[in-house]
């Protein structure tokens, strides 16, 4: 095992067995996987403790070939999540003084404990609601090691669901984020950085002004970056692709401008219900009509409805479209401006539910959109002087309140 985690098999086969090798090597991999996983989620339960173990609810895995832009888009998928904390970066976690010690001891950075890095890390209050886990998983073991915990969050969510202790064990939610991009533009991208990181230094070293960065050998030299793209490809691709049947799987376009991209991200993280409400909350829910699904049909119904107005209700139909015209149209016309006009009628129209139905349609159908409200108003009309007791009538007066697009007039 190297420093970054990587595991290679490099023990010879044997003859014949060259068409079982792929087998044996999963099949070691998730005996491995099973081995690190226990003697981690062991510590775990020693310490902090299985009641404390409350793992970040939504976690997503940020993956990609150098280049692929996970550093510049890292903000926006946690805007994009409504998340606050800075991102997981595994990298950042193999520099930590933890991660130090264990090099300096002369031990290497493999598995195991990027595995107990990574899940430490998760239990931070920080990241209570979600968190990007940039870099993890890397290879095999870490993948079945990270579908080992998230049956461990079920477990922890089913142990605690009926206790006092049940909202910090949520329904937990995976998300695996893959940023794409070519090989020719990975590389023309990590150059460009290196370029940049250069010019930055030299800058720096010749005014004294700055702070020197760190600058990849891969970043400078073509044959380096193509290198390492293409180890992305052999190592981490596969192990992320490994995910694809087991959690919500989302394959980015990355190529493009940050515009674009950015775009795509969205269309990928759009909110869906049945995936982060608890199953219980769902089914409280799911009886209640989606809005993209009352309006796949609105407008044909719509016309539906006006043709139906007209045919129909030949009387009730022109009253209403007069009363429009004549009343409320030459009140909106003097709010073109602001976009917003309200009218209040007592007409005696308006006290027919079908002619309010005319009326909401009518003004749909042309472009605005229509609220009306009804108010009843106590109106006193005599007192009984003997009594003191005070007789009123109603008066019910309709709001009638029309927005639309206002004009886009400039004002200096």
């Amino acid at each position: 095992m190297d420093s970054s985690g990587e595991r290679e098999l490099s023990e010879p086969l044997a003859t014949g067995e060259s068409a079982k090798a792929p087998t044996q090597a999963a099949d070691l991999e998730i005996k491995d996987a099973q081995l690190i996983f226990n003697a981690v989620w062991n510590d775990l339960l020693a310490d902090p403790g299985r009641e404390n173990l409350r793992f970040a609810k939504e976690i997503i895995l940020l993956g990609g070939a150098p280049g692929s832009g996970k550093g510049t888009n890292t903000r926006y998928i946690l805007s994009g999540r409504g998340l606050t904390c800075d991102p997981i970066v595994v990298s950042d976690l193999l520099n930590s003084p933890e991660a130090r010690k264990i090099k300096e001891s002369g031990g290497l950075v493999g598995d195991r404990e990027v595995v107990r890095l990574v899940f430490r890390r998760l239990l931070d209050p920080i990241y209570r609601d979600g968190a990007v886990l940039d870099g993890f998983p890397r290879t095999k073991v870490q993948v079945e090691c990270l579908k080992l915990l998230v049956q461990k969050m079920q477990e922890l969510r089913r142990a605690f669901y009926d206790t006092p202790l049940h909202h910090h064990f949520r329904q937990p939610i995976i998300h695996v984020m893959v940023l794409f991009v070519e090989e020719k533009v990975s590389i023309e991208r990590q150059l460009k950085r290196g370029r940049e990181l250069q010019a930055h230094n030299e800058e720096v070293a010749a005014t004294g002004i700055g702070e020197m960065k760190d600058l990849r050998p891969t970043d400078l030299d073509v044959a380096a970056a193509r290198r390492r793209y293409l180890v992305f490809k052999e190592q981490t691709w596969e192990a992320l692709q490994s995910l694809k049947q087991t959690f919500f799987y989302h394959f980015v376009n990355a190529n493009g401008p940050v515009a674009e991209v950015e775009e795509n991200i969205t269309k990928e993280l759009e909110y869906q219900s049945s995936l982060e409400l608890d199953p219980r909350t769902f089914d409280r829910l799911r009886h209640l009509p989606l809005a993209r699904d009352i309006i796949v049909h609105a407008r044909q119904d719509l016309v539906r409805r006006l043709d139906q107005y007209e045919f129909e209700h030949s009387q009730l139909f022109p009253q209403v479209v007069e009363f429009i015209d004549h009343r409320i149209m030459p009140i909106v016309i003097r709010h073109a401006i602001s976009g917003v006009a309200t009218v209040n009628s007592e007409e005696q129209l308006l006290n027919d539910p079908l002619a309010l139905a005319m009326l909401i349609d009518v003004f749909s159908e042309r472009g605005y959109h229509a609220l009306v409200d009804l108010h009843r108003i106590e109106i006193p009309e005599r007192v009984d002087l003997a009594t003191g007791v005070i007789t009123c009538r109603e008066k019910k007066v309709f709001r009638i309140t029309i927005r639309f697009k206002g004009s886009e007039i400039r004002r200096g």
